[in-house]
């Protein structure tokens, strides 16, 4: 039979026998068996079309034909490349070079994309540090037909030589190519239209694990281990399960395609969904169910890369240095070798105080756990199973980790080994689900992780836009409470409801009995839930510039602080739904929504007080219901009457009580003070009649004493008690290393209220014009405002914050006969945002009198 015939023959063989695979593929959907099936068919016409060429080449007989690749790996996909090695002692005449090319040429007949290499023993002996990719493809190297002894040459001693001379090199260029195929994806699986085979969690990972894996091995012992036990065991059934789902998902899209594409389109996955393609019972199933299926398998794929984390970047001074950093965080718990967490003892993870401070060390230092590490925790999670839900500790430890800098990480390492679920079964409700409508990148479950990074992020160097949503995280009192509610706040998605925010608040609801929650705490992570798509609603759907729309958006928010945590939580939320969610235009009509807001609810607060008819309302219910049996319920609403309605919004119910027991034990003429720390500050909570320059005393005491003043609040009520509170951090921890100063501070301001000590002279000898030039330069500003408030004038400051300023603009306008009525002072930052309102003789300012304090205001700012 001539040449002409057999190719013939072969090609009729090959296109029928092609089909039947084909057709056996759509019925069965069995994407593995496929691919093994075209890989014995190539091998078959290889052979064949070889045999048929020695014969009419004796050169050929000292050439043997090595499959290589992904082909060598008998996963060969319908239209990914045939790598075929020809392989030779020495190089190939002229005469078998021109077989070869008659050979590939039949090949390409047969619509085979082949890419042969044609290369001699010592070739292959050698590191190609222009093109480490064909060493690697070495590694998958497998017989086809030719010399046999050459191929055991090759395989056995060749190979194995090679590998342990280079095996540092090898792993660390193939590490560098992952991590660049990786930020080429954007270090994340999570994609809306995801290259299956390429992208994070894609085939080319699993792959990349394979060959680190067996490099390893090789190097250790030059002997080959069996395929099937090269992975860790811990990873081989997980990731089993994932490599059957992605080869039937990319056999279907070559032979949807035609080519080898391997880029799941949002139509292609409507198709595979529709089709059952990787489902094991070959259903139709929603295109939104199957593309969670996806990111599930994805994500047990990229878990692989954790093998890429023990190997070392090529080694740098400035590289070593830096790891030399990170070995000091070690502790007596863990070890940090080459940026990864290792356990000093591996069963000390049964301990679940031990297992959340593994997971805070993540969230402090930005570090990854070791594979073994994370092998240990997922060991661990099964006999903890009955603890769970007794862990009385369990708020105190996810809180630590909720507020520190790489807490999107540790949560997500937390969720990656089970422990998360464990804690918080309604979670596992939203693992990998889907938002299909093109416009949410990520699951419901990672969306929730990067929202977290995204205020965590803040704190980066960014622009001005950026710097003012960090100024207001900054004066955040419970930043734990606001990072929990990004947590919780989607978890209804993953239920049966109406709405997905009724679903979350009844999941958290759960939550919080098991973290033991503290009533008020619940309530504000509760507003925050089921309000979150509030301020995104308000400002696509309603004229912010529109006073009314300010005004019922303030009123369903109630207060400053609940203002600022709605904000960054709408500001996080939506950037957390693709990176082009947030552009710079929505950023800014957040801030304008912000600022409207902020300045309505500034200025409302002096006429909106207490009345003794209103005793029914339900903050004055439920301060009532929190004071013990022996409170006459009377005397403190009588007590509250008169206070602006703030005062109840801004303090919880025991606060307020505990405000009236001081008041019950007043003797109505010598002030009571009372010293509080609590969350990393101190509290002074002042109660006395008003007296001339009150505010100014106190605030000028507090900084003679380095006190730095964050907020402070001045309320009276209708029977003339001034209630009086600062908040302040101890800059040189005087407090803390002196328990004894306490007392002194106390009696301090007593002093200073009393008159018998002077705060005047005090201040003037403790400060003097500051000369540090500060990082942002604020522009300060006076607004004095006749109009908000029916018998009180409002002064509006904005100001570089400095230590004594508070003192100095109380004390001037107490110069100027100035009475404080309400006081509300913040720090954002940089920034001293202070609220005034006050009077003169009992009523407004005189206008006259309006420019003068203006210019002395502007003078010391």
């Amino acid at each position: 039979m001539s040449f002409t015939a057999v190719t013939f023959t072969t090609q009729d063989f090959f296109k029928t026998e092609s089909e039947k695979i084909r057709a056996r593929f759509e019925d069965s959907h069995n994407g593995q068996a496929a691919v093994r099936e075209r890989s014995d068919l190539v091998d078959k016409v290889t052979t064949q079309l070889w045999d048929s060429a020695i014969e009419s080449s004796e050169e050929l007989g000292n050439v043997c034909v090595v499959a290589l690749g992904g082909y060598g790996r008998q996963t060969l996909f319908p239209c990914s490349d045939v790598d075929l090695l020809f392989l030779s002692a020495s190089s190939p005449d002229e005469q078998a070079q021109k077989q070869i090319r008659k050979l590939c040429q039949d090949l390409w007949d047969l619509h085979l994309r082949v890419s042969p290499t044609t290369r001699t023993l010592a070739d292959c002996g050698k590191l190609h540090r222009d093109n480490v990719k064909f060493n690697i493809s070495l590694l998958d190297c497998r017989y086809i037909c030719g010399d046999k002894d050459l191929f055991a040459q090759l395989r056995e001693q060749i190979i194995p030589k090679m590998v342990a001379r280079d095996a540092t090199e090898l792993m660390q260029r193939l590490a560098d190519l992952t991590r660049a195929r990786h930020k080429k994806y954007g270090q994340t699986i999570f994609h809306l239209e995801p290259n299956i085979k390429d992208c994070p969690g894609g085939l080319r990972d699993y792959q990349v694990a394979y060959w680190l894996t067996l490099i390893s091995e090789l190097e250790k012992t030059r002997v080959w281990p069996k395929a099937e036990n090269v992975l860790p065991a811990t990873l081989r059934k997980d990731c089993g399960t994932a490599l059957d789902f992605l080869s039937a998902v990319r056999c279907f899209l070559h032979y949807r395609q035609g080519r080898d594409l391997n880029g799941l389109t949002y139509e292609l996955q409507s198709e595979a969904a529709a089709a059952g393609i990787g489902s094991a019972t070959a259903t139709r199933i929603s295109p939104s169910e199957w593309m969670r299926g996806y990111f599930r398998h994805a994500r047990a794929l990229y878990r692989l890369t954790v093998l890429l984390d023990e190997v070392p970047q090529a080694s740098s001074g400035l590289y070593r240095f830096l790891e030399n950093r990170k070995s000091r965080f070690s502790n007596a718990d863990f070890s940090v070798v080459d940026s990864r967490i290792f356990l000093r003892q591996l069963s000390s993870v049964e301990d679940p105080a031990v297992l959340f401070s593994l997971f805070e060390f993540v969230a402090r230092h930005g570090l990854k756990l070791s594979a073994e590490t994370e092998r240990c925790v997922e060991a661990a999670i099964p006999s903890m199973q009955q603890r769970a839900n007794q862990h009385s500790e369990l708020w105190a430890q996810l809180r630590r980790i909720l507020i520190l800098p790489h807490a999107g990480a540790a949560l997500r390492a937390m969720h990656r080994t089970g422990l998360l679920v464990l804690f918080f079964s309604e979670f596992g409700a939203i693992d990998s689900l889907v938002i299909r409508d093109y416009y949410h990148r990520y699951t419901v479950d990672e969306h929730s992780f990067v929202a977290i990074e995204n205020l965590h992020a803040l704190r980066d160097h960014g622009d001005d836009l950026q710097r003012r949503f960090r100024d207001v995280l900054d004066g955040i009192e419970k930043p734990d409470l606001l990072f929990l509610a990004l947590l919780l706040h989607d978890v209804g998605k993953g239920v049966e409801t109406p709405n997905h925010i009724e679903g979350s608040l009844q999941a958290a609801d759960k939550i919080f009995q098991r973290l033991r929650l503290e009533i008020d705490d619940q309530d504000t992570v509760r507003f925050l839930i089921g309000s979150h798509l509030r301020m995104s609603a308000t400002m696509t759907g309603r004229d912010i510039f529109d006073p009314k729309v300010v005004q019922e958006f303030c009123d369903s928010v109630g207060t400053t602080e609940r203002l600022k945590m709605l904000t960054l939580l709408t500001y996080a939320d939506i950037k957390a739904v693709n990176p082009e969610a947030l552009t710079p235009w929505k950023a800014e009509i957040i801030w304008q929504l912000y600022a409207a807001s902020s300045n309505y609810l500034s200025r409302t607060v002096d006429d909106q007080r207490v009345d003794a008819q209103t005793s029914n309302e339900d903050h004055i219910k439920r301060i009532v219901s929190a004071a013990s049996p022996d409170v006459d319920s009377r005397q403190l609403i009588s007590f509250l009457e008169g206070f602006p309605k703030r005062y109840l919004l801004t303090h919880t119910p025991d606060e307020i009580v505990s405000h009236f027991r001081m008041h019950q034990h007043w003797d109505g003429v010598e002030p009571q003070v009372d010293l509080l720390k609590q969350n990393g500050y101190y509290q002074v909570i002042l109660l006395t009649v008003d007296r001339p320059s009150l505010f100014a005393r106190v605030a000028g005491t507090l900084s003679s004493w380095g006190m730095n003043i964050l907020k402070a609040e001045a309320f009276a009520n209708k029977a003339g008690t001034v209630l009086d509170t600062f908040r302040f951090v101890d800059l040189f921890r005087t407090l803390d290393m002196n328990p004894t100063e306490k007392a002194r501070l106390k009696r301090s301001l007593e002093d200073s209220l009393s008159g018998e000590s002077d705060v005047r002279e005090t201040m003037e000898t403790k400060f003097k014009p500051a000369t540090k030039i500060p990082k942002v330069k604020i522009q300060p500003s006076v607004r004095i405002d006749d109009e908000s408030s029916s018998h009180s004038t409002l002064i509006e400051i904005t100001a570089q914050d400095r230590p004594g300023l508070l003192y100095d603009i109380s004390s001037n306008l107490a110069a100027l006969g100035c009475n404080i009525e309400v006081a509300i002072i913040d720090t954002q930052g940089q920034s001293a945002i202070d609220v005034f309102y006050v009077t003169q003789g009992g009523g407004k300012l005189d206008p006259s009198i309006e420019s003068r304090m203006r210019d002395v205001l502007l003078q010391l700012l």
